[in-house]
Formats: structure tokens, C-alpha cells, sequence
């Protein structure tokens, strides 16, 4: 797509926004002497800094205006001090009261960004994760008291919690920085891309380093008085890697066309391009969490224009007043705007574009990515090159989709063109979709492992036979076979069913091709997702019954083998090896009709009120079946004549609905 030449943006900064942090702060000069702020010993002095909070009349609220204006001299002295210590003077008097944080490496980082104040992306880049280390801190200081962690910082930093560890005004002089709409706000105009890097005075970094010292010495003295410990919650670890390495290997070449499409990009504002290239040169060096970090905002920042061309709303470029909310990712990936008119964003991008944002962004069971990054919840060490890698050649193909002037070379280059065919056939791997889809596949995978479980021996085999029991299974495999006969009309012509044993090969391939179909997930309606939730919880219970039948099979054959098992045990392990017959093919007819359905679901969208119920009745009799499966097959129960009986009943009431023809695969092909 092209797009129009843009006029330069100086700034994303409101009017009040900028003025409160690029000027307010500046306004007052005074010389303070920083003896009464801080000791020779890098003791902070909390009562001169918490004096510096001016309240407005008359209910005592934060005047952030005014504090801001107030505490710009106080500021300005802590910076010129931490300008003047060596790297070992810092570490002498500031380093031991980092440790609270658990991450000291990113305060030395933010000490040496501020020694080289020109290099005015890397203030930016340590200020970003300086707060979002600050923020997991602080949530686990929450802890010692509370229980329930909030999510937001202008939430945590209002909490009675903190307020109780470090005191009222000291929580106060964290808003005025970080956490309030009404105040500085860093934190959210840096991770939701509205400032350039130049916008952000270097003392505010300063001031955030010494803040974060002296709540250590607070905390210390907490921690003594109570006797407590402080424990860090764990970082979130990213699993799924091979999920999220969805494009090929950046290399070289790929690198050096992203520095030529950053500066031709009509989705990169002139500001904002040291970021970019400082993103790249990450990546280069190995640095993925910042290469993602400097990353998100910017993507943010790039489809914010992009959103106010198409939406005609460029008022929304800039940050809102704080009675009003930013325009994020949030509302940029959403069906409708604010006053319910269609998003056009979404259609300019496309449906491939678009799961990918909400893959790595949005749905809970995927990366999260920006969260767990701007919340401090993933270690910035460990960060994985396979997701730098997707965010980064995801960017590089919207820079070249948005891109203005002649660079049809470029577009064209043979590098560039399987990353361009990646984007364009991206599918959700993390919608409830997608995650069924998985769930089906690998329960099916773990069914057909019951064939080479180990067998028993030959003399127990011939005393089955001679039981005349192994027949209980035969009106469920009957109700089986009769209920796969009704089904194989909505089947493709090229997947034929087989009849009584069915056969596990042809199961597997009817299931992957099912799950290979494309179902749309981009803004599923609420009943579509409540009948994938409970589809969902259907093949959960489904697998939990393969497991406990692998894990009792093995278990009880070897106590066989070792003649450790109690008569009792021993006929109860030859009911389980029988009960394998009926309940194989049964578990795998549930995961051909959940698949099926899944195929269809939208079609629940066209059943009226009274019709939708009823299939939802439907599907819960099935999860209910399942339930109680796993319940009777449990190592602790062992109920394997019940679980027989049980599966008749359940088998009934499946061939009775679909007599009725109210399934959605029905529906859909009636």
C-alpha cells in the first residue's frame, strides 16, 4: 500500500504534556546544596526530596504542575552530582541499595547513559527498563502485605500496601515521576512511543536512580523492624519457541535493507528514527531485549499514524490530556473505535497482520511480549533471539509496505521477498482456535500410543478369552461405528471412515486435515468463544484420560511382571487392558466431532437464543462425560465397568442430537 508523504511530526507530546515534562521542570533555577539530598555515603535524605510535594487545596491532592516545577532544581543538583562520581564511586555508595530490585545491572546501565548525556537513546532505552524493574520491585515489596499484585503501576503506587512499607509522601513523590496520567508519566510516554528520545531530560533518569536507592534504604529498615524477607517472584520464562520463529533468520543483508527502509518509511517519524536504527544496531549485537524493547514502542508509534490517517483522527497522534485515554495498541487493534464506528486499521493491515499483533501482543496464552517486558516480568538477559527475530522482520515488512518514494528495487530484492510471504500467510498460532486446533493433535497423538503400550502375557490374554468378559465392549464400539457413519457426510469425499476396528492412521490424517482448514479468528463474537472454551475443556479431559491410561498401563505391568500385584489388582488391570478396546475409538469419535464443530462454529452465530442454548446444553452433557472419565479412570478409582457404562449413555445421548440435526457441521451444510 502507499501512502501519502506525511509532514514532519516534531513531537507526539501534547501541548500540557510537554510542557510538563520538557519545561515545568526547568522553570525554577536555585543552587541546592546536595549534601542536604544526599550523603557522602548515598544516603538519600527523603525529607528534603518529600518537601519538594506541593498539594492543592482543598482536598490535599498531588499538584503535579506545581511539584514538578518544585522539585526541577532538586533534580537538576542530584544529576550534576551523579555526573561528577566515577563508575566506582557510584558502585561504592549506591550499588548495595540496588540489590532490592534484583536486577542492579540496569541502574549501572542507567548510570552510565547519564555520564554520556548526548547519547540521548540510550537515557531512553535504560529509563524503560529502569521502571519497568522498578515496577516488578515494587510489586513484590506489595506482597509482603498484600496478596493480589495490581497490574498497573498508577494502580500499585496508590496502594495502602506500599504506602505502609515506604510512606505516603515518599509514593507521592513516585507519581509525580511515573504512574499518573497527571504527572511526568515516563514510564507510559516512553513504552507507548510518544516521546522521541530528546525529549526526555537526562536528570529525570538522575532523579528515578536515586528515588530507587532510597527506597532501598527504606525497605531495609521495613524489613528489619518486621523481621520479614523480601522474595522475588520469578521472571516469566517464554516458552514455545518454535511457535514464535515464524520468520527466516535475519542476516546481513536483510539488516542493512532494513536501515534503508527505516529512513524511506512513511510509518517512521523523522524523531523517532534513532530508535530504530539504535534497534537494529541491538539486534546486530546481540542485545534482543532492547532490540524489543526500543522495538514495540516504535511499531506503536508507527501504527498510531497510521490509525489517524485512515481513521481521520490525527488529533490522536498526540498524547491525551489525562482525562482521556492514549491511544495504544489496544484501541489501534480493536473491532470499533471509542465511538463505535468501524476500525479501518485492521482492513488497511489485513487479517495476517493482524493475528500476528494480537499473537505476540494480545492473547493470553501467547508472549505477551510488551507486558512482560514493560512490567519487569522477563529477565532482559535471557531474552530470546527467536521473538526479536519475528518482532523485528515483522516491522521490516510493514516498513516496506508503508513505505513512500521509488523503492520498488528494494520491494523487489530476493532477500526480502520470503520474509514479505511470511507475513502474508501468518495464521494465529495463540487464538482459542488456534490452541484447540494443537489440543486436538496432540491428545489424538497420545491415544494412538496406546497400541504400543506393553502387552500382557500370553497365558493372561488366553485367560481374558476364557472370561467371556471381553464382550462388554461391544454396544459401545456398535454406537461408535453407527455414530462415524452419520458423520461421514460432512467429511471431504477423499477421507473415507473405516468401519469397525477403525484405524488409527486414518484418524491422525482426517484430524490434521481438519485442523489445517482456516478458521477466522480476528473479533469472534461471544458465543463463538464460549463454545471453543468448552470444545477446549472437552479435549483437555479427553487427554488427561490417554495419560492416566498410559501412566496406569505401564505402572501396573511392571507390578505384573514383578509379581507385586494383589489379586485384586491383577483383575483390575485386565478390566483396563479391555476397557482400551471401547474407549480408544470412543475418545478419538469425540475429537472428530469436536473438530468438526470447531470447522463450523461460526455458525453458531446464525442459531437463534433458544437453539444456541440447547447446543450449549449439548456440548456440556459431553465435557460432563469426559469429567467423570477421567474421575473412574483415575489411578485412585479404577472404575473401568463404570467408565463402560458410562460411555454407553454418553454414546446414546451424542447419536440422539445428532438425530436431530443440531450440530453446527450440520447446520452449516443443510
Amino acid at each position: 500500500m502507499e501512502m501519502l508523504l506525511v509532514d514532519p511530526t516534531s513531537t507526539c507530546l501534547s501541548p500540557t504534556v510537554h510542557y510538563m515534562v520538557c519545561e515545568a521542570g526547568f522553570e525554577i533555577k536555585a543552587n541546592l546544596s546536595i549534601s542536604s539530598i544526599v550523603s557522602d555515603k548515598g544516603e538519600i535524605h527523603w525529607r528534603t526530596i518529600t518537601e519538594h510535594i506541593q498539594y492543592g487545596e482543598p482536598d490535599q491532592t498531588v499538584d503535579y504542575v506545581k511539584s514538578v516545577r518544585s522539585l526541577g532544581p532538586l533534580c537538576e543538583s542530584l544529576h550534576l552530582h551523579l555526573q561528577s562520581l566515577t563508575r566506582e564511586q557510584f558502585e561504592d555508595q549506591f550499588v548495595i541499595w540496588f540489590q532490592w530490585t534484583n536486577c542492579s545491572e540496569v541502574f549501572l546501565e542507567t548510570f552510565a547513559a547519564i555520564k554520556s548525556p548526548h547519547a540521548t537513546t540510550a537515557i531512553a532505552l535504560s529509563l524503560m527498563k529502569l521502571t519497568a524493574c522498578l515496577e516488578r520491585a515494587l510489586g513484590d515489596v506489595f506482597l509482603l502485605i498484600g496478596k493480589d499484585c495490581p497490574f498497573l503501576l498508577r494502580d500499585l503506587l496508590v496502594s495502602r500496601e506500599l504506602a505502609t512499607v515506604f510512606g505516603q509522601s515518599v509514593m507521592d513523590v513516585l507519581r509525580v515521576f511515573v504512574g499518573s496520567p497527571d504527572g511526568l508519566n515516563l514510564r507510559n510516554i516512553l513504552w507507548h512511543g510518544f516521546a522521541s528520545p530528546q525529549e526526555i531530560p537526562v536528570k529525570y533518569s538522575s532523579m528515578l536512580l536515586c528515588l530507587t536507592a532510597g527506597l532501598g534504604q527504606l525497605l531495609k529498615t521495613y524489613l528489619q523492624q518486621t523481621q520479614s524477607t523480601l522474595v522475588h517472584r520469578p521472571y516469566v520464562s517464554f516458552s514455545n519457541l518454535k511457535e514464535l520463529h515464524v520468520f527466516p533468520d535475519l542476516d546481513h543483508e536483510l539488516l542493512s535493507l532494513a536501515d534503508e527502509l527505516v529512513i524511506k518509511s512513511n510509518i517512521v517519524l523523522r524523531t523517532m528514527l534513532p530508535f530504530w536504527i539504535t534497534a537494529l544496531l541491538s539486534f546486530r549485537q546481540r542485545r534482543y531485549a532492547d532490540c524489543v524493547i526500543l522495538l514495540l514502542p516504535q511499531l506503536e508509534s508507527g501504527l498510531r499514524l497510521l490509525f489517524t490517517k485512515v481513521n481521520k483522527c490525527p488529533s490522536r497522534l498526540m498524547t491525551a490530556e489525562s482525562s482521556s485515554l492514549y491511544t495504544t495498541f489496544d484501541e489501534m487493534l480493536a473491532k470499533q473505535l471509542h465511538n463505535e464506528e468501524a476500525n479501518q486499521l485492521p482492513l488497511v493491515l489485513g487479517e495476517s497482520a493482524m493475528e500476528f499483533l494480537w499473537d505476540f501482543l494480545n492473547h493470553q496464552e501467547g508472549p505477551r511480549v510488551r507486558d512482560h517486558l514493560s512490567h519487569g516480568e522477563s529477565s532482559f538477559n535471557v531474552f530470546p533471539r527467536e521473538i526479536a527475530n519475528s518482532i523485528l522482520a515483522f516491522s521490516i515488512t510493514l516498513l516496506c509496505r508503508f513505505s513512500k518514494g521509488d523503492i520498488g528495487a528494494v520491494k523487489e530484492h530476493s532477500f526480502l521477498k520470503p520474509l514479505m510471504s511470511c507475513a502474508d500467510c501468518y495464521c494465529s498460532q495463540f487464538h482459542p482456535v488456534a490452541q484447540l486446533k494443537k489440543q486436538v493433535l496432540k491428545c489424538i497423538k497420545s491415544i494412538h500410543s496406546w497400541s504400543v503400550l506393553p502387552i500382557m502375557p500370553e497365558e493372561q490374554v488366553q485367560e481374558i478369552g476364557r472370561s467371556g468378559k471381553d464382550t462388554d465392549d461391544v454396544p459401545c464400539t456398535f454406537a461408535t461405528t453407527d455414530i462415524l457413519s452419520q458423520l461421514q457426510p460432512y467429511l471431504s469425499q477423499s477421507i473415507r471412515l473405516p468401519g469397525d476396528p477403525v484405524e488409527e492412521v486414518i484418524i491422525e490424517k482426517l484430524l490434521a486435515d481438519l485442523c489445517s482448514k482456516h478458521v477466522h479468528v480476528l473479533f469472534c463474537p461471544r458465543s463463538v468463544l464460549e463454545i471453543v472454551v468448552v470444545l477446549r475443556q472437552i479435549s483437555s479431559q479427553c487427554h488427561q484420560v490417554s495419560r492416566q491410561v498410559i501412566s496406569t498401563c505401564e505402572t501396573r505391568y511392571k507390578q505384573w511382571i514383578n509379581k507385586s500385584l494383589r489379586s485384586r489388582q491383577r483383575h483390575n488391570y485386565l478390566r483396563m487392558r479391555r476397557s482400551i478396546k471401547f474407549l480408544s475409538p470412543v475418545l478419538q469419535l469425540i475429537l472428530i466431532l469436536i473438530t468438526l464443530e470447531l470447522m463450523h462454529v461460526h455458525t453458531a452465530r446464525e442459531q437463534n437464543a433458544p437453539g444456541y442454548q440447547q447446543y450449549l446444553k449439548f456440548l456440556k452433557v459431553i465435557l460432563k462425560y469426559t469429567e467423570n472419565l477421567v474421575t473412574y479412570t483415575s489411578p485412585e478409582k479404577n472404575k473401568w465397568e463404570e467408565a463402560a457404562e458410562l460411555t454407553q449413555n454418553a454414546l446414546l445421548k451424542i447419536r440422539t442430537f445428532l438425530g436431530k440435526q443440531q450440530m453446527l457441521v450440520q447446520l452449516a451444510n443443510s
